[in-house]
């Protein structure tokens, strides 16, 4: 297989990578989209005037008193937990997404109320009023879809443009290492997305911080990309070749003064 057809499967598989990146960035930004707007329904729902009888949009305020709590902390596929019991003793199970700041105080026996919306439980509040949201909680994901659309985004852009740069010049050595570098530099821009939202989520930031911190770094990687990009073109990022050994014999030595041509032979003195 030549140099040309290899390059043009890479390219292919680049181009693959591309489409499914941003397909997961389109599901993403659509799941924002619907995460935004059930966090405005719940904010906007009603207190219920009686208990509901079947999932509703209002909002019902429920004792419970705990049964178990397990935070599965050894068990790595497995979602903190916690069993509840309603006065009339039915048990209702609840998930969390993290131990803290109500699951990992709770002991058997204590007392809690729960938000329960569309029939689900979407807060727990202890006694000393701190509240904790469910997995079903609906205020406050949207961060997480954020983040996977940037990543997914700003790589899968990248590797669809390099792709069908090196695809349409892949004979070109200079066209195909700037195409490089152009889908390194996107990998890069979703590696500091993720990095930036492991630092939104760690610092219980706002959600505007991961575009406001992702943005000017992303400017930054995209202008080295271009400078990279056009340094290869120049050939600035070429190997140097090793200098080339001379196919000549050994040089002779120079010729003594007075003598052209070289050195002098036998009986080439003067009589």
């Amino acid at each position: 297989m030549g140099a040309g057809e290899h390059n043009g499967l890479r390219s292919v598989m680049w181009l693959l990578v591309a489409v499914v990146a941003l397909g997961g960035a389109v599901a993403s930004a659509s799941e924002i989209r619907g995460a935004l707007e059930r966090e405005r329904a719940y904010r906007a729902a009603p207190a219920c005037a009686s208990v509901p009888v079947k999932p509703s949009a209002c909002v019902w305020r429920q004792g419970f008193t705990v049964r178990t709590a397990d935070l599965h902390r050894a068990q790595r596929n497995e979602s903190p937990e916690a069993r509840l019991a309603l006065p009339s003793g039915k048990p209702w199970r609840v998930t969390f997404r993290q131990t803290d700041p109500v699951l990992s105080e709770l002991e058997p026996g204590d007392e809690v109320v729960g938000l329960i919306w569309h029939g689900r439980v979407v807060e727990v509040r202890d006694a000393q009023g701190r509240r904790q949201q469910t997995s079903d909680g609906p205020v406050g994901w949207p961060e997480d879809r954020l983040g996977g659309a940037l990543a997914c985004g700003s790589f899968g852009l990248t590797a669809l443009v390099g792709a069908l740069w090196s695809l349409f010049a892949r004979s070109d050595r200079r066209h195909a290492r700037a195409a490089a570098v152009v889908r390194w530099h996107g990998f890069g821009m979703a590696v500091t997305a993720l990095m930036t939202l492991w630092a939104q989520s760690a610092n219980d930031w706002p959600m505007w911080a991961i575009p406001a911190i992702w943005g000017p770094l992303a400017v930054l990687l995209a202008a080295s990309m271009v400078a990279f990009a056009v340094a290869a073109l120049r050939g600035e990022l070429d190997d140097e070749d090793p200098a080339a050994p001379s196919s000549a014999g050994p040089v002779p030595p120079p010729a003594p003064a007075g003598v052209p041509g070289g050195t002098a032979g036998p009986g080439s003195g003067r009589s």
